[in-house]
């Protein structure tokens, strides 16, 4: 089930005033506690946008293989010639993103 903001907004008060822990409190309302206990998580106001990470590639390769992740309209494109520290610094930045 989904909730508006407002709603949320309002559990979120009424459990800050309960004294229980989110996960109780949640049962105890008919709610999905793992989505509660997200919902009391605070979100990041500063996303930092994706950074093209470059990669090395063979020089005697005119076709690089890669692995394409598409969502929507957004399709991030990893090269298999990417070495362990520029993959690294890819998924740093995209779970930092999200």
């Amino acid at each position: 089930m989904r909730y508006s903001k407002e709603e949320k907004a309002k559990w979120l008060e009424d459990w800050r005033g309960s004294g229980k822990t989110a996960w109780a409190y949640a049962k105890e309302n008919g709610l999905v506690p793992q989505t509660f206990t997200n919902w009391t998580k605070p979100r990041s106001k500063n996303k930092q946008p994706l950074v093209e990470v470059p990669a090395k590639t063979l020089q005697s390769s005119r076709h690089i293989m890669e692995i394409i992740m598409e969502k929507g309209e957004v399709k991030i494109h990893v090269p298999l010639t990417i070495d362990g520290e520029g993959l690294q610094k890819f998924i740093v930045t995209l779970a930092v993103a999200l």
